[in-house]
């Protein structure tokens, strides 16, 4: 189980491919865009299995209204703690959008992707299109011309720019443990491996973290459940984690 210390790991930062970005508002002429950066449930989750273990952490709602609470508990030492917070229903599948929404909502106050929360939110050039209603005419967002990353203004000091670095040489211990992880055979045996081995990877240089790592995404996916088939299941046959774990849309 996590200790206060793994805790920490909740707030790096996301790579940045990882990170989208949806318009709150068109500028009048229709040439730009106000760009809002958001992460999607499933990589929430996927960081508390990856930093707590998928046996530490539990989400529960409530549903008050339109309201929707998220109460996020995380194990720590022999203790169950919880935070929460709330969301309203979203534009796109209002019950599962709300969920997703309390659950980052939930999951910031532990720290995840709330350095977001600081990201200057830039006016970006995009594509829109335009929409009438009542007589009124609206522009609306179709697609970014330039990626909003360019355009953020980092509110800590950009860093300096290196030549890029070598992986350095792995050693046995290393290849020891690369080798134990091209023999994993299953998504439990993946599992396990990562949660006794993970705060060694990251300690590694970023060459050689990053060669863990993408192993690790590979052997997820290969490990994957094939997805499911009309007649496979029925609606509410699925807990509500399971169903934020299919593709959604951000908001």
């Amino acid at each position: 189980m996590p200790t206060t210390e793994d805790l920490k790991l909740l707030f790096a930062e996301f790579p940045r491919d990882a990170v989208s970005w949806r318009a709150q508002s068109v500028t009048k002429d229709g040439t730009k865009a106000l760009a809002l950066a958001y992460i999607d449930a499933r990589d929430v989750m996927d960081r508390l299995d990856d930093v707590c273990g998928t046996e530490n952490w539990q989400d529960r709602y409530e549903f008050h209204g339109t309201r929707t609470i998220c109460y996020l508990s995380i194990r720590v030492g022999d203790e169950w703690i919880t935070k929460a917070d709330g969301a309203g229903d979203s534009d796109v599948e209002a019950e599962k959008g709300a969920i997703s929404d309390a659950l980052k909502r939930a999951a910031v106050k532990w720290g995840i992707g709330r350095y977001l929360y600081h990201i200057v939110s830039p006016w970006v050039p995009c594509d829109s299109y335009e929409t009438e209603y009542q007589g009124k005419k609206k522009q609306n967002w179709k697609s970014w011309k330039e990626d909003p990353w360019s355009l953020v203004r980092s509110p800590r000091p950009a860093p300096q720019k290196q030549a890029p670095v070598a992986p350095l040489p792995p050693s046995p211990a290393m290849e020891s443990l690369w080798k134990e992880m091209e023999a994993i055979s299953s998504s439990r045996g993946l599992e396990l491996f990562w949660k006794d081995n993970v705060k060694t990877i990251l300690g590694f240089d970023d060459g050689n973290k990053k060669r863990f790592v993408d192993k690790k995404d590979e052997l997820k996916a290969k490990f994957a459940p094939p997805p499911l088939t009309e007649g496979d299941s029925f609606p509410g046959s699925v807990s509500d984690r399971e169903a934020l774990r299919q593709p959604m849309a951000g908001g």
